[in-house]
């Protein structure tokens, strides 16, 4: 049953990532960025519903203004768990660009890269990121550098919170808890040496995977012009790390 399940589930996965090529390919270049917004976010919920995962969200997104969204990282899930709800360019590794037909996507939606092996790889990301918020795109940022099994947050890298610094936006930390059933899980995290296929199987061929997605209260511009970007990321990871705890 659970080969069958990952079957459908995949098949339909792959299905949906290939309709979005090409709308990215054939409709994007002829839509302003709202509607290039709405189709994201109609997207990402329908492979949510093809994964089989439940999400529930606390608090709600900011809407009218761009924002750096800041994140704990778990799986390659939490790009649409936020983007169902709240459509964000985000900074990610750039491994993921090379994924088969996903990465292409990602890619295609306007996804920053970060090469971390090259010397000024910061630099050119934090300035790829200025732009966008400064167009009023909002970016999302996974300050940890890398996902965690989703009991616990890493201490949050400080250097691209300068972005929302320089172009005066405020920050918006985003908690995400992952579920197996009632019981908090790190089932699907993506972790260790698995491969994107591996985490895959773990999802698709189960049930019963709920995330849930709390918004907490925002760090002003005002506040972290004045503090700076260290005890901004400082008190963003705080927050998410609170956050991330509950319930366990």
């Amino acid at each position: 049953m659970k080969a069958v399940r990952f079957v459908w589930r995949l098949s339909a996965a792959i299905a949906l990532v290939l309709i979005g090529l090409l709308i990215l390919a054939l409709v994007f270049p002829f839509l302003g960025f709202p509607k290039r917004q709405a189709i994201q976010q109609r997207w990402s919920r329908c492979l949510l519903s093809i994964c089989d995962v439940q999400t529930h969200y606390e608090g709600g997104p900011i809407v009218d203004r761009p924002l750096l969204m800041v994140l704990n990282h778990v799986s390659w899930l939490d790009i649409f768990v936020l983007g169902a709800v709240r459509p964000t360019a985000f900074v990610a590794k750039s491994e993921i660009r090379n994924w088969p037909i996903l990465g292409w996507l990602v890619a295609g939606a306007g996804t920053v890269f970060i090469e971390r092996s090259q010397r000024h790889a910061i630099k050119h990301v934090a300035t790829q990121m200025t732009t966008k918020l400064s167009q009023g795109q909002s970016v999302g940022l996974f300050p940890e550098g890398t996902t965690s099994d989703g009991m616990a947050v890493q201490d949050f890298y400080a250097s691209l919170f300068e972005a929302a610094i320089s172009t005066g936006v405020d920050i918006q930390p985003v908690a995400l808890r992952f579920y197996d059933g009632a019981q908090r899980s790190s089932r699907v995290a993506f972790v260790g040496d698995q491969s994107l296929l591996q985490n895959m199987w773990l999802l698709l061929s189960q049930t019963g995977t709920r995330i849930e997605c709390e918004f907490l209260p925002l760090i002003t511009h005002a506040q972290s012009a004045e503090q700076g970007r260290v005890a901004t990321a400082k008190q963003a990871q705080e927050a998410i790390r609170d956050a991330v705890s509950k319930g366990l």
